[in-house]
């Protein structure tokens, strides 16, 4: 709760800890839900209704789980001092008692402070830095909490410490916690070759409450009531609901003609339903599809309903390029894309969106007005904001387009699309790139800038080059006695006798060397021996003719409100002072050039820039193109006013009492109703302004009046602007110091609002408070047309100055600013606060209204104006609405539009979603059904549940609910079934606890529930890294990532492939270094982003403190400007010391590598393993890939290695989000296979041979590795062409790959050698995935993608090939072969689909001696463990060092006997 609460702001969190910080006393006496209902009162004593609910729904998905327990491993880094429920850390420093607090205090300022984390929680008190830094741990709510608590919050309201909260449970329960928010998925598999273990696995002990499946409805009969009802008949009904489950999962192919219309069907069947029941039915269609399409073959479909899917459909097409079968979902117009959000990313968004929504609701705007504002394209803020550079005082010393020079070059902008070489600057006869440098001709910076842009006109690089030169304007000044001006006549000389370019790169700069200025000496020798028969004082004199437009650069640079000289303008975005380095300006251009490539690609792509525009132009009407640079008004960084709260009393002496929102609405209300607004006599016809600007300041003082002067002279010329004034004395209000903003309000209260904006106007001015100074009454400051001079003067003589001491109040309090200062509000943005010789110019008044209107002003009244002159029924922007569910009224309500088609995984997915939204909020939901007509096959293969509970569960004792789980209920008996996990992104999940097959489940084979037990294992840290000094990725890096205590825990290497890295973690702190040896020695850690320390800290520190993706970037630098060449990479990734090498010799171990998943094949895994292991002497150690073992396998696998002397290593890797996704299951082992080898194992391992899982070895595979690849990195076995009898079914002998092998042979991947370090060194694994990218977007290729893949790049990445006799495989080898065979695959056979269990027992008979041999090691660990399981004790990679953590599993939730056709699924962490 108060991690949720903390996320509104640091306040809140500090109120609601005093509010409960002795709070978990109740815990004792009352039941679990009482005390949750009490914690979620005190919590709803901060949040809103609608907050509390997502509070809920934020609880139910253990949300803030991850940031709890971040804070506890931060403790225990610590570590905490024994047998203390709380303690403080004081510099290193420890203690569980508040009494030694003083003396630590003391003795804290010699030790260095601890390193405080972003989302620490730091208690409001003093801004002081110089003071000791205390961290308490403690769980909130307990009396020692409390203790603590009270001492330390009393001395950071002192100023005498820092007070820092983290949260801390000394005992923690060892039960885990069940999780939710992922997909499990049952998929049909292929039965063609039969893969499943006859092997019997004794029967799970988990069982199923009977209550859990006979509360479902089953073909309209509700078992659980029918059972209270007639307990008599308990049998009967058992009986009558196993009837109608068999009878209702009719799994019977369809005929294609049965298939055509299954979409339009399923829709006509959720359409037709109850509209409440719709979203359950589609849910039920979609997740229970194989067995529900039958049944939806009868359903006739409507015309008419046809007719309007298809009109939406076209519609859908045109506007946001929706095609038919595509699923989108929208909340209040944001786009959420279920491929990459998930429920904790979705919850994030909801609150975001409550705080619009609700302040809308508290403005009056609600129910369709909401709508209609909430769908308004409001522009960002940009952070790269351009200048117009169509000025003439910028001069051009070529234009791409014009001079000769170029003349060679393409013209068409289509030219940008012509593909070529990776870096190569187009050279097309267009002003696509535009530099101007704004430079002083006397500053040293400049010779090295003008001799630059030099260089890129004497390379021809495309770029058109402008400069400013900012030289004094005083008309007295001559070049004779001074170098800038006597410069900038020179030039205009030497312009006009040759050109301008000429005049610049002939320039006497190339007599300046650099880090010297340019003097009147340089220029007047220059002009004697370049031009000795010219006349210097006619040039440079007091007299010149080439003085023309001198000031035009100083006065432009003015305007600009650009910074220090020298600068530069890419395309009228300035460069900031870092890139202004000569030394890097060049490298920072070419970047430029090439990133700005890609914009115009997509603009000329769209059609938004076509061969008769003017680019230029183009360039500077992009919305982001202002007048006037000010930091102050575009910066990125902005801050408003709450105007959401509803205005009360307006009585002056209760206005200190209010909160910070309460006085925004109150002074708001003041300024409305009193009409203290100023507006242009042009205004728009319905009076709607869109831009209201503030001026805070001391109008009795020349700052302020000239603040309020510049402000009113843009209203002037600005029409719609209004303005209000708050005053903010520099003293305590009273009539002397407070007479101008008397008159100001005297004036706005009594006279008409044109008349008024004009006697303010002269009354700020400075005559005017000059002679009011002199002693002029304020009546005689009147202005003569249409003045109402007796109201005015009653009012400004009876006018108290207690408002004024309100307003002094707000500026104080809610503006944060200081007696007397300044600051200017437009449309609820705080500008400021700005000092006393601070200016801000009517020209800054004129951008401040532009980017006012831009980002959203101009759209909100234009839609405030629709809505007020014609209101009309809100309309959905599609043409019909095929589900409609409205909201509960005079609520704050999400506006959800869901598109889907109700037979696709974004059905199944939505669906549970769209149900668990509009329980947890008011939802006014539009779903639109985009249908698929003609359907040739099955839509979905699968039975799909989303884990999702909008609150937490309680048991009918109160006690809390042991968490969700996945049910699958009426499932058929006979399809064979595998599970898939779909979980978010940064989830690695693992198998725990099962005895059956989930590869393989076949529930005739079942009695009882098939049970599954997974772990959230660690949470994954992704990133990019990239060199600086190449900009590209430095491929071959390591990084390691550890804490403190243990620094190295985890290692990882960056694919060339974008620079990506992923490191496996836990919630916590963690410290990511460049590993020790090459790595560090090569290169430094620059900048990183995303992370928790400083930009440019050395160490990189971590905090995973959420389940949402963690994704960081890194830049690091080679030391010593090292150019990282391909040598030295193979350094970092392989090469090592003879040293090294000698320990490697040594150590002579046989890396085999192996997939399998299934019990099958991981019977078949046990067999290869130990026929490996019968024909060598060489020591081995297997390599596992953990993601898709069985939780048996990895219980016997210790044993196994234990009895036969092998080491072995579980290794783990998370497809990256950016590689195409696989769906089903075995390609997706395929391309575990094939696609990371170079990042699957450590470094140190110099070569790994892969042997498939269904492989018997005959020989000793250590001559397999030692066998010379002749440069490749790795060497695969053809195919065999001595069985005749199969050449049909040799497919790679035809077509497509008889054409790209030419005479290269087809190679087989059951069994291959890769020589790590070569393959690392030719970057092969980054070339495989590359080509992958590329070729997977096609369904079609890749059909057998571990195999296929190495060949179709086997011109890229050569391949050994391997001698025959290394693989036979019956289907396509004789029988003759077979005696010198090393190795024996079995492969399928497609002509015989002989299954493997029988092939392997009649082709090797040694087979079945190895399988009774396993058979009885295993018979023997069971009779050893009794019926107690045993967890894995493997080292688990990517490359853990140490032993795995051993953690409890989730406790048995089921009990009781009930058979039933189900499987169940659960996610504990």
């Amino acid at each position: 709760c108060s991690e949720f609460i903390g996320e509104d702001g640091n306040d809140k969190f500090w109120q609601f800890t005093d509010t409960v910080k002795e709070l978990t006393v109740y815990k004792q006496g009352e039941s679990v839900r009482s005390y949750y209902n009490l914690v979620l009162k005190k919590a709803g004593q901060f949040l809103t209704d609608l907050q509390v609910n997502l509070l809920r729904f934020a609880l139910s998905l253990r949300s803030y789980s991850p940031a709890v327990h971040a804070s506890q491993q931060i403790a225990s880094d610590e570590p905490p001092p024994e047998g203390c429920s709380a303690f403080v850390s004081i510099h290193g420093q420890h203690s569980c008692s508040t009494k030694d607090i003083k003396k630590l205090l003391k003795a804290a300022a010699g030790r260095p402070k601890p390193y405080l984390y972003k989302n620490d929680h730091t208690y409001p008190g003093s801004n002081k830095t110089d003071v000791p830094v205390v961290i308490l741990y403690a769980e909130i709510g307990t009396k020692k909490f409390s203790s603590f608590h009270k001492v330390l919050s009393e001395k950071a309201e002192e100023g005498t410490l820092l007070y820092v909260l983290r949260h801390y449970v000394a005992d923690p329960k060892p039960q885990k916690m069940l999780l939710s928010g992922y997909g499990v998925e049952l998929a049909i598999k292929s039965t063609e070759y039969k893969a499943v273990d006859d092997t019997k696995v004794k029967d799970s002990n988990t069982t199923l409450n009977a209550e859990d499946d006979d509360g479902d409805e089953v073909q309209g009969f509700i078992f659980g009531t029918l059972k209270k009802s007639h307990p008599e008949f308990q049998e009967e009904l058992a009986e009558l609901r196993k009837h109608l489950l068999e009878s209702t999962n009719d799994m019977a192919p369809l005929k294609v003609w049965e298939l055509q219309d299954l979409s339009f069907q399923a829709a006509a069947r959720i359409t037709s339903a109850p509209k409440f029941d719709a979203l359950k039915l589609m849910q039920d269609l979609s997740q229970n599809f194989p067995s529900k399409a039958r049944s939806l073959t009868r359903v006739a479909v409507k015309q008419e309903m046809r007719k309007e899917i298809e009109e939406n459909q076209k519609h859908l097409s045109e506007t946001i390029g929706v095609h038919p079968g595509d699923g989108e979902l929208f909340i209040n117009g944001l786009h959420i894309d279920l491929d990459v959000h998930n429920p904790f990313s979705i919850l994030d968004i909801l609150r975001g969106e409550a705080r619009v929504l609700e302040g809308l609701h508290n403005l009056g705007i609600k129910g369709e007005h909401q709508g209609k504002l909430l769908k308004l394209p409001v522009n960002p803020a940009d952070d790269s904001y351009a200048l117009d550079i169509r000025h003439p005082a910028i001069m051009w010393i070529n234009d791409i387009e014009s001079d000769p020079m170029y003349r060679s070059w393409p013209t068409g902008v289509q030219e940008l699309l012509r593909a070529t070489f990776p870096g190569v600057i187009r050279q097309i006869r267009r002003n696509f790139y535009n530099l101007v440098l704004f430079l002083d001709p006397v500053q040293e910076e400049s010779v090295e800038l003008v001799k630059l842009a030099e260089l890129f006109y004497k390379h021809k690089i495309p770029l058109r080059i402008g400069f400013v030169f900012v030289v004094n304007t005083k008309d007295e000044m001559d070049g004779f006695s001074d170098a800038g001006v006597g410069f900038y006549r020179l030039l205009n000389y030497i312009a006009d006798e040759y050109d301008l370019s000429q005049a610049l790169l002939s320039m006497l700069y190339n007599k300046v060397d650099v880090g010297e200025t340019l003097t009147v000496d340089t220029i007047t020798d220059y002009l004697k021996r370049k031009f000795p028969k010219a006349d210097a004082e006619r040039i440079l004199g007091v007299e010149s003719e080439y003085d023309d437009k001198r000031k035009d650069g100083a006065l432009f640079y003015k305007k600009s409100g650009l910074g220090a000289l020298p600068l530069a303008l890419f395309n009228g975005i300035p460069l900031n002072p870092e890139e202004m380095d000569p030394e890097e300006l060049e490298t920072v251009i070419l970047q430029r050039i090439m990133d700005t490539t890609n914009a115009f690609q997509r603009a000329v792509f769209m059609g938004q820039l076509t061969e008769g525009m003017d680019v230029v132009d183009h360039l500077m009407e992009q919305p982001n193109v202002v007048p006037r640079m000010n930091s102050l008004i575009l910066s990125t960084d902005r801050k408003y006013l709450d105007f959401t709260a509803t205005p009360g009393n307006m009585d002056t002496t209760m206005f200190s009492y209010l909160d910070s929102r309460d006085k925004t609405a109150a002074t708001v209300l003041t300024l409305i109703c009193y009409s203290v607004c100023m507006q242009s006599s042009v205004s728009d016809a319905d009076g709607v302004s869109a831009v209201t600007m503030w001026i805070a300041g001391d109008f009795d003082k020349v700052s302020g009046r000239k603040l309020l002067l510049n402000a009113l002279k843009h209203q002037k010329a600005s029409p719609g602007v209004r303005v209000g004034v708050i005053d903010n004395p520099t003293g305590k209000p009273a009539e002397d110091n407070t007479m101008l903003y008397r008159a100001i309000w005297a004036s706005l209260l009594t006279q008409k609002s044109k008349v008024a904006a004009e006697f303010v106007l002269k009354l700020v001015k400075e005559e005017s408070s000059q002679l009011l100074q002199q002693g002029t009454k304020m009546k005689e400051l009147r202005v003569n047309d249409g003045m109402d001079e007796d109201a005015f003067e009653k009012k400004f003589n009876t006018l108290e100055v207690d408002f004024i001491r309100s307003q002094q109040l707000f500026c104080r309090n809610v503006l944060k600013l200081s007696p007397g200062q300044r600051a200017v509000i437009s449309n609820g943005r705080i500008l400021g606060l700005f000092d006393e010789q601070e200016e801000f110019t009517v020209e800054d008044f004129h951008l401040l209204e532009k980017i006012t209107l831009s980002s959203s002003a101009e759209k909100v009244r234009a839609k405030v104006q629709q809505m007020g002159i014609k209101p009309k029924q809100y309309v959905c922007i599609f043409l019909h609405c095929v589900l409609h569910l409205s909201p509960r009224e005079n609520e704050v309500f999400y506006d959800v539009v869901a598109i889907v088609d109700p037979l696709t995984r974004q059905a199944q997915k939505m669906s549970p979603l769209l149900i668990v939204l509009s329980q947890v909020v008011n939802v006014r939901l539009q779903m639109f059904m985009n249908c698929r007509a003609k359907l040739s096959e099955m839509p979905l293969k699968s039975f799909y549940r989303f884990v999702l509970e909008p609150d937490v569960k309680f048991l009918a004792n109160d006690t809390v609910s042991p968490g969700p789980v996945a049910r699958f209920m009426e499932l058929p008996e006979s399809p064979l079934l595998t599970l898939n996990m779909i979980t978010p992104e940064s989830w690695m999940v693992q198998a725990v606890r099962s005895p059956y097959d989930l590869d393989n489940i076949h529930l005739q084979e079942v009695s009882g529930l098939v049970a599954a037990e997974y772990e959230l294992e660690h949470l994954l840290l992704e990133g990019h890294c990239f060199d600086l000094s190449t900009g590209q990725p430095p491929r071959g890096l390591q990084f390691t990532l550890g804490m403190s205590q243990n620094p190295l825990m985890y290692d990882t290497i960056v694919m060339a492939n974008l620079g990506y890295f992923q490191l496996k973690a836990n919630p916590g702190a963690w410290i990511l270094r460049l590993r020790k040896g090459r790595s560090e020695d090569i290169y430094q850690i620059l900048m990183h982003d995303g992370t928790d320390s400083p930009a440019d800290a050395g160490d990189v520190i971590i905090v995973l403190n959420s389940f949402h993706s963690k994704i960081i970037k890194v830049r690091v630098s080679s030391k010593h400007n090292l150019l990282v060449c391909y040598g030295l990479l193979y350094s970092i990734t392989g090469g090592g010391s003879k040293k090294d090498d000698a320990e490697k010799k040594k150590e002579d171990v046989l890396n085999i590598f192996s997939v399998a998943s299934g019990h099958l094949y991981e019977r078949f895994l046990r067999i290869m393993m130990l026929s490996v292991l019968r024909h060598t002497k060489t020591p081995v150690k297997f390599w596992f890939l953990k993601n898709y073992l069985s939780p048996s396998f990895k219980e016997t696998i210790p044993h196994m290695a234990a009895e036969f002397g092998f080491q072995y290593e579980l290794v783990q890797y998370k497809w990256p989000r950016w590689l195409h996704q696989q769906t089903e299951k075995q390609r997706i082992i395929w391309g575990y296979k094939i696609l990371f080898l170079d990042v699957l194992f450590p470094l140190a391992v110099d070569k790994i041979i892969f042997v498939d899982a269904d492989q018997i070895v005959r020989a000793d595979l250590k001559e397999l590795r030692d066998l010379d690849l002749e440069g490749a990195p790795y060497g695969y076995t053809p195919f065999c062409d001595s069985r005749r009898e199969m050449e049909g079914y040799r497919f790679w002998k035809t077509g497509y790959w008889a054409s790209h092998l030419g005479h290269r042979k087809y190679h087989i991947s059951a069994l291959f050698v890769v020589d790590l370090k070569k393959f690392r060194k030719i970057a092969a694994g980054d070339r495989l995935r590359g080509q992958y990218q590329a070729l997977s977007q096609d369904p079609n290729s890749l059909s057998n993608l571990d195999q296929d893949l190495p060949n179709n790049m086997i011109h890229q990445v050569a391949i050994k090939s391997l001698p025959q006799e290394w693989l036979w495989c019956e289907t396509w080898c004789d029988d003759n072969s077979k005696v010198t065979a090393k190795t024996i695959d079995l492969c399928n056979n497609p002509k015989t689909k002989e299954p493997k269990l029988t092939a392997a027992a009649r082709i090797v008979p040694e087979w079945v001696e190895y399988d009774n041999e396993i058979k009885q090691l295993l018979r023997r660990v069971q009779e050893q463990q009794g019926t107690a399981p045993q967890r894995p004790t493997s080292s688990s990679s990517q490359h853990k060092k140490g032993s795995e953590r051993k953690t409890p599993l989730c406790p048995d939730l089921y009990q009781g006997s009930h058979r039933v056709l189900k499987s169940l699924v659960q996610i504990c962490i």
